[in-house]
């Protein structure tokens, strides 16, 4: 990775460029997912951060790390997020 470019600099532009909306008002709506060392600053901007299980080897290198890590790895854990936010919102 290069320069001072960092995926909360382009959740906030694509956010607002492609959906016209502002991520820092609404932040509490978003869940982020990820699963590596560069995922820190997503971790500490989202109120709601998920590791995917992968994360754990690296949690000892994370300053800021996910509120929750699913049992899965990879796109199992991923697909696990996305199961329970699909039964939470039928719920809702």
């Amino acid at each position: 990775w290069y320069g001072t470019h960092h995926k909360l600099d382009g959740a906030h532009w694509i956010v607002r460029e492609r959906l016209g909306r502002d991520l820092d008002r609404e932040i509490h709506r978003w869940v982020y997912v990820g699963d590596s060392t560069n995922d820190q600053r997503m971790f500490e901007a989202f109120p709601h951060s998920i590791g995917v299980a992968n994360i754990r080897r690296f949690l000892p290198e994370l300053t800021h790390q996910p509120r929750y890590v699913t049992p899965s790895e990879r796109g199992a854990g991923f697909a696990e997020v996305v199961r329970h936010l699909l039964a939470h919102h039928r719920a809702a």
